[in-house]
């Protein structure tokens, strides 16, 4: 008999247009950062033309670590390091109670009439920011095999948490956990290579199909699902057949990527090429790349992201960054629309075959320098626009701008993009066509 997927709640706007505030929401609430004041930030949001947010609910964390919440200490990775990373760049430390702290954001959300995306990082680098390495010990002490399913019970935990509240409501949908083959759910995966993505995707499906079944013997009238990294267009045969919703991050990198190869920036520490890099894009200044890192070693081991990236992103000279990629944008321009319309193409295809709502959670070009404005800038805007027509075009439930498009980074900043974007995904078009001037 064929499986009847558990459909989206009712009270659901009809698209979800979304902004993605990631761990930022519960990492960065010291004095002066961005998430001081959710009700300033859900303001700003709603604003722009949002109505979902998608976040880390840190949900081993608060149900299933057994650690004391109470007094959750957070911030910088320490040293310097991380300072001018996106994502990374936490500036004040901050103590919460983490389980408070994860009701005032959903008691927000309703006031402002916004919904939440359940999700977590914590396998990526959540536990990175924590004043002690206890919450990363945990996740790392679980089997690699169960820690999906894990994942999944603590979520499951987490919504009877806010149905107690009264607050369930507001969740739109649950994500096992954040494109998960790309961090520490997929250790130890028996005979694959872990820089084979499409192995990664199809060996990962046994323990994502625990998870699911896990999250829906708890809440059978709740949806459910995983997302993944990029579209696996070459292992879509990896996907768990009981997924509720198809999530995935269409970064397509194309130029991004030619950066990213040249100057090796996830590549070994050995192979780092120092000399080029003072020469071509670094800041005066910079420490060898053997002397930065965080004040603990064990910070390196909660997060995903290689360590000559981040050196790199918090020394790069982001202006010398920003001309390489637009000096070289247009040999790669053509492959990263035509990337970007194949991948949406794919999940549309796997979606409809499922029966499935489609929803993009993160994407567009990549990772960029936090200082860099070529995601932010005039072909950067130009992509979002084209993504979110793409996003149109296939039917999409959900989509958003850009991951940049969050209080966290400078791409907040551009109300006019935002809005003009947002309401285009609404209204089923753009106004004026693709490229409407911002």
């Amino acid at each position: 008999m064929t499986r009847t997927p558990v459909p989206l709640p009712a009270h659901l706007p009809e698209r979800l247009t979304i902004t993605l505030w990631d761990f930022s929401w519960y990492v960065r609430t010291g004095p002066g950062e961005p998430f001081e004041d959710l009700d300033r930030a859900f303001a700003e949001a709603v604003e722009r033309g949002y109505n979902t947010i998608r976040i880390c609910a840190m949900p081993y964390l608060l149900f299933g670590s057994g650690l004391d919440t109470s007094a959750l200490r957070l911030g910088p990775l320490g040293n310097g390091y991380g300072s001018r990373t996106r994502w990374y760049d936490v500036e004040q430390p901050t103590t919460i109670d983490a389980r408070a702290q994860l009701l005032a954001l959903f008691e927000a959300a309703r006031r402002h009439d916004c919904f939440v995306i359940l999700s977590s990082w914590e396998y990526q680098q959540s536990s990175s920011f924590a004043a002690t390495s206890d919450w990363c010990d945990a996740l790392m002490a679980i089997d690699p095999e169960d820690r999906a399913q894990a994942q999944a019970v603590a979520l499951a935990d987490l919504v009877d948490h806010l149905a107690e509240h009264g607050l369930d409501d507001r969740v739109a949908f649950t994500e096992v956990h954040n494109e998960v083959q790309v961090g520490h759910l997929a250790d130890d995966l028996a005979g694959v290579d872990r820089g084979d993505h499409d192995a990664t995707v199809v060996a990962l499906r046994p323990r994502l199909e625990r998870a699911v079944a896990a999250f829906h013997a708890r809440h059978p009238d709740r949806p459910v699902t995983v997302n993944y990294a990029r579209v696996p267009v070459g292992a879509m045969r990896g996907i768990p057949e009981e997924i509720d919703v198809l999530v995935t991050h269409p970064y397509v990198y194309g130029v991004l990527n030619a950066f990213i190869d040249t100057y090796g920036l996830r590549g070994s520490v050995e192979a780092f090429d120092q000399a080029r890099a003072e020469r071509e894009i670094l800041r005066r200044g910079a420490p060898p790349l053997a002397f930065w890192g965080p004040d603990e070693p064990w910070r390196s081991r909660a997060t995903i992201v290689a360590p000559v990236e981040i050196y790199v992103h918090d020394w790069c000279d982001a202006e010398a960054v920003d001309r390489w990629l637009y000096r070289h944008h247009g040999a790669w321009e053509q492959e990263m629309l035509s990337t970007l319309r194949t991948w949406l193409d794919v999940a549309h295809d796997w979606a409809q075959v499922h029966g499935v709502p489609l929803v993009f959670g993160e994407g567009w070009v990549g990772y960029t320098p936090r200082d860099g404005r070529y995601e932010e800038g005039p072909l950067g805007a130009a992509f979002c626009r084209t993504a979110v027509q793409e996003s149109i075009r296939v039917g999409a439930r959900g989509t958003l701008v850009c991951s940049n498009a969050a209080p966290q980074h400078a791409m907040w900043a551009d109300v006019a993009l935002q809005q003009q974007c947002n309401q285009a995904f609404q209204q089923g078009a753009f106004q004026q066509g693709p490229f409407p001037q911002t």
